[in-house]
């Protein structure tokens, strides 16, 4: 995986990642211990898995509106790269094409 010059994708990325081993460890935790209906820890693990799967959710919101800003066509066939959109394939807006501005950490 590429470095992102943004760091607030970066940190998203992060955090997916750690959200994704903790609510695995949860789960597995949960499936491999057992719970007691009644108990009250039942509802605190049941309150942070939804918390993590909603964090997940954010994140993966913001990856993927990211993505589908920034990335060029990854098709290669003809077919795929005739109808990409190649006016942003580099991730430039049009403002910052016409004031000659370019990205922080590009060269």
């Amino acid at each position: 995986m590429v470095a992102d010059s943004d760091s607030n994708i970066a940190w998203h990325r992060v955090q997916l990642k750690k959200n994704r081993a903790e609510l695995k460890a949860l789960e597995t935790a949960r499936f491999t211990m057992g719970e007691i209906a009644s108990s009250k820890r039942n509802g605190q693990t049941q309150k942070a898995i939804a918390e993590l799967k909603r964090k997940i959710a954010q994140s993966e919101r913001v990856i993927a509106d990211h993505d589908k800003r920034t990335r060029r066509p990854l098709g290669t066939d003809l077919q795929s790269l005739a109808n990409g959109s190649w006016s942003h394939w580099d991730a430039y807006t049009n403002q910052q094409r016409k004031t000659g501005q370019r990205s922080p950490g590009r060269g």
